[in-house]
């Protein structure tokens, strides 16, 4: 009883379906299965019935590898599944065999081309465990934006994304879209990234997919042109723009500035309320980290937006905020452009963009810890009001611009002798 691969469609110019077969005797039938692999015949080796140029460290030898170990999968579970039926004295029938197939490939055949029905079962496998710290609400609403982002990669891309498809091709191309079209930062990729990986394997685990290229993935480096922070006299110039009759507008803008006055996350500050004011401090629970109890120090920024507010500041989704932040900033007219950098592997994407696009609601935090350190704040005092515990992280947020390096430059390195001034 021998058992061999075949394609579907062996003599057209496109992509092939892979058919496992065996011929089974004693009914003088054969047995045909579906493996879900797709190959073009110019990669078949028709002789030896597998995936040819197997060698090589080419992209299209290891996705080629790859095939061939599903294939192999067929192979091995037929054989052992054969030799458990003759040790136990049981019939072999084509109907039993593809009973048992499906048992063991059906979730990675069938639903693993379905790949966003996938992602709806680990969501809602997500959203069940409220015990695990890691499946927070502001965890949620990121996996699901995900999801939307992959979505919208798919329509972009023109092609039904598929766990058999998810290789290094996939994934740089993901990662141009994410930095191109959707205008992400690095940090926004890397976390991305990491999310999308979390779901491959859960993926995996739960024997929706075997192929595993996805632990090869490594997340983008960015240079320190990437991200942006204001000094305190740009904001304070935000502050005082005058969006009198956009009231949309002005809103944002005071979430923002209360963000850039108090190193606060948007999903913190945009739900403050008078109940958190206590002893000339703003004292509230972390939302990412329910562990942390954060105590933020009023200042008149601060003082001055809960007051005019009601102490109930405007509450407008993370997504819209920085939809809308980027137009208050092209209002205002921060059109300047800034080059970003990126580096995927060995590849450096490089964009120019105009300032206003780079704006974010993180960049309200970024500006906070930048300003605030600027002037010469000390790191732990800081961290105490952001809530970093790890003095890499909070660092990462520290983002001197041209002009804070010149003046630091010189306030160091200066001539107390003025006679040394002269040049001969």
């Amino acid at each position: 009883m021998r058992s061999t691969f075949n394609l579907k469609e062996p003599n057209k110019d496109k992509e092939s379906l892979i058919l496992f077969s065996a011929y089974f005797k004693m009914e003088g039938r054969k047995f045909v299965y579906s493996t879900g692999e797709m190959i073009h015949p110019d990669d078949w080796d028709f002789e030896n019935r597998q995936p040819k140029n197997l060698n090589g460290r080419t992209e299209s030898a290891n996705r080629l590898r790859g095939i061939n170990r599903q294939l192999e999968r067929y192979s091995n579970f037929f054989s052992d599944l054969i030799q458990k039926y003759k040790l136990s004295n049981r019939d072999i029938s084509i109907a039993d065999i593809k009973d048992d197939f499906d048992i063991e490939f059906k979730r990675t055949t069938a639903i693993s081309s379905k790949f966003f029905e996938v992602y709806d079962l680990f969501l809602t496998e997500r959203k069940s465990d409220f015990t695990d710290e890691a499946n927070s609400e502001t965890t949620i609403k990121r996996y699901e934006y995900n999801k939307k982002l992959l979505f919208d990669f798919q329509t972009f891309n023109g092609k039904k994304i598929n766990f058999n498809q998810i290789d290094k091709v996939f994934y740089n191309s993901f990662i141009e879209f994410s930095i191109s079209e959707k205008k992400h930062s690095a940090n926004t990729v890397r976390r991305n990234v990491g999310l999308l990986k979390t779901f491959l394997y859960w993926a995996t685990e739960n024997n929706h997919t075997y192929k595993i290229d996805y632990q090869k993935f490594k997340s983008p480096k960015s240079q320190l042109t990437d991200e942006v922070a204001l000094t305190l006299e740009q904001v304070q110039e935000v502050f005082e723009f005058d969006f009198s009759n956009n009231e949309r507008l002005e809103r944002v803008r005071d979430l923002f500035v209360f963000g850039c006055a108090t190193g606060m996350r948007i999903s913190n500050y945009s739900n403050v309320q008078e109940k958190d004011i206590q002893d000339g401090f703003i004292k509230v629970r972390d939302k990412k980290n329910t562990d942390k109890a954060l105590e933020i120090p009023l200042n008149d920024f601060s003082i001055f937006l809960l007051k005019k507010y009601e102490y109930k500041l405007p509450n407008i989704s993370n997504q819209k905020f920085n939809d809308y932040i980027k137009e208050v900033f092209q209002t205002i007219g921060y059109n300047q452009n800034i080059k970003k950098t990126v580096k995927v592997g060995k590849d450096i994407i490089e964009q120019v963009n105009p300032l206003f696009e780079r704006i974010s609601s993180h960049t309200a935090r970024r500006s906070f810890i930048t300003i605030m350190k600027n002037n010469k704040i000390p790191d732990k005092v800081i961290m105490s009001y952001t809530g970093h515990r790890s003095l890499e992280v909070f660092n990462k947020y520290y983002k001197p611009n041209n002009d804070d390096k010149k003046e630091f430059m010189k306030s160091v390195w200066k001539m107390e002798n003025a006679q040394l001034k002269k040049v001969d």
